[in-house]
């Protein structure tokens, strides 16, 4: 990847700073694309000089991608939403970046999407997820797909959101508590994206399912995150009827979760049985515990000075 120019759309996000970290490493030149590119320079030190730009840019602004792509050799899009305008980004954003790579004449093209990505989910986000693939790969056949389960990483908004509810509440409910997950760290999936950028004759034109090694159920995971806090809450599962009365509200300021991501925990994220994952990049995916506890100390009673299992 030395002195590739590798395009990020989205890249200041979640994922998008693992990826330009390991291009950096990797000796590419990074373009972040972002709607305020100042939203991203926290990134500016990582590289060298020159080696990072920042460029304004909406993936449902067609005309802003195709600036953004101009002179690329690989475009990755990293865009998604968890609520919004479901058609307009994941779709018709996913192709406007395509169309945009193929006309600015670009080698290799990532999109990710997601776990659970089925165009006949319950879900308008599994949906659009489906649908924005087969968009990305109508303008772009070579096209290489992730499907990542949740990631989790120091700056996620998934096993974080959950470790603070449960240090700060004494009596914790769980919405959906068999509904098993995959969660999948970030940096694994990181180095994925810069492996598949690298060889596109290996990997383009292929979907892969990305999930770590761990299943867990909900349940499991809210008392994992809690052991890892030394947080003795108490877990009460909430049963289905009562879940969907909450998730029905889901559109006011403030709800824990909305009717579609409700839909969305009515099925398992976890890989299919016989998918190209992450092992298909010589990555070794860490486990939950083997990395979150670095992380998750700060929700302890004391701090780093506390005690995993000291009451809370």
């Amino acid at each position: 990847m030395k002195d590739k120019l590798v395009t990020l759309i989205g890249g200041g996000g979640f994922l998008g700073r693992y990826v330009t970290q390991e291009l950096l490493r990797a000796g590419a030149r990074v373009r972040v694309v972002e709607r305020r590119p100042r939203d991203a320079w926290f990134l500016k030190p990582l590289g060298g000089l020159g080696q990072t730009q920042f460029v304004a840019g909406d993936i449902t602004q067609p005309q802003t991608i195709t600036r953004a792509v101009q002179g690329s050799d690989a475009v990755v899009n990293l865009v998604g939403i968890l609520n919004g305008d479901f058609q307009a980004v994941h779709v018709a954003g996913a192709r406007n970046v395509a169309v945009a790579a193929r006309a600015a004449g670009v080698e290799v093209l990532l999109h990710v999407s997601a776990l659970g990505a089925d165009p006949q989910s319950p879900s308008a986000y599994g949906r659009t997820k489906a649908e924005g693939e087969l968009a990305m790969r109508e303008a772009f056949p070579n096209a290489t797909i992730f499907r990542p389960s949740l990631m989790f990483g120091r700056e996620d908004a998934f096993v974080n959101r959950f470790a603070s509810m449960i240090a700060s509440t004494p009596v914790v409910p769980v919405l959906r508590g068999t509904v098993r997950f995959q969660p999948v760290y970030v940096a694994d999936v990181a180095q994925a994206a810069v492996a598949a950028l690298a060889d596109p004759d290996a990997h383009g034109g292929k979907i892969y399912e990305l999930g770590g090694p761990d299943v867990l159920t909900m349940s499991e995971l809210f008392h994992w995150i809690g052991d890892a806090i030394g947080s003795r809450r108490s877990f009460v599962e909430l049963p289905d009827a009562l879940g969907g009365m909450i998730a029905a509200f889901g559109f006011l300021p403030g709800a824990p979760i909305t009717g579609d991501q409700w839909r969305m925990l009515q099925h398992d994220n976890v890989a299919s049985a016989g998918a190209e994952g992450i092992t298909a990049f010589g990555i070794t995916p860490a486990p939950l515990a083997s990395v979150a506890p670095a992380w998750l100390v700060r929700f302890r009673r004391h701090g780093r000075f506390g005690r995993v299992g000291e009451a809370a």
